[in-house]
């Protein structure tokens, strides 16, 4: 099949990845779009593995305040050159970042940073409910587990599914960044206030 410029073009559009990633992508996939999709985020992931040790001095703090200031948003966000921080795709990233929290309202970074004692409170009401239930103590283990990973995605911001784009947490939206912008990206603290709240 032959792979038109219009076609790496659309597949640079929908992901943000280099031209010849793109072409690659689409060749692999037989001009597949949504193939080359998936192509893309599983090398986006390999690639941002591979950038992830590499230092992040630079960045910016951003700030949203949504509708009539009654909810607002800063999160620091990581690169590694300030010529990074500096353009209009990294300044989206943020954007999308602030208005992200604002909507999802996390509560923590990652499961790392939820204090054990919210975790066993978690488990111990599990456990509860599945014993009402009358479970099997051997599949118990299994539900617990399961009902843990959907708890830390509603809490964890790098769990969270990105609400503009359910498809992909936000550890799978700064990875397809990383594709992109070609830097180690790193979201740091966040503050989210709201007005009464």
């Amino acid at each position: 099949m032959t792979i038109t410029a219009g076609d790496v073009a659309k597949l640079r559009d929908m992901t943000g990845a280099g031209m010849m990633d793109a072409k690659k992508a689409l060749t692999e996939a037989d001009g597949d779009m949504e193939k080359a999709i998936d192509i893309l985020r599983k090398s986006g992931a390999m690639k941002a593995a591979k950038k992830s040790d590499r230092v992040t001095a630079e960045g910016r703090v951003h700030c949203y305040t949504h509708g009539t200031g009654k909810l607002s948003v800063m999160v620091e966000v990581m690169c590694e050159t300030d010529f990074v921080a500096r353009t209009s795709q990294f300044q989206d990233l943020c954007q999308d970042l602030a208005m992200h929290i604002a909507a999802a309202a996390p509560m923590y970074r990652t499961k790392d940073e939820v204090p054990q004692e919210v975790v066993d409170r978690e488990k111990a009401i599990y456990q509860e409910q599945l014993a009402a239930e009358g479970k099997p103590a051997e599949v118990t283990a299994k539900i617990i587990e399961g009902k843990l990973a959907k708890y830390f995605s509603e809490i964890c911001l790098m769990d969270q599914a990105f609400v503009k784009d359910d498809s992909m947490t936000i550890t799978q939206l700064i990875d397809s960044k990383v594709l992109s912008i070609g830097e180690s990206l790193k979201i740091g603290r966040f503050v989210r206030m709201q007005l009464g709240a």
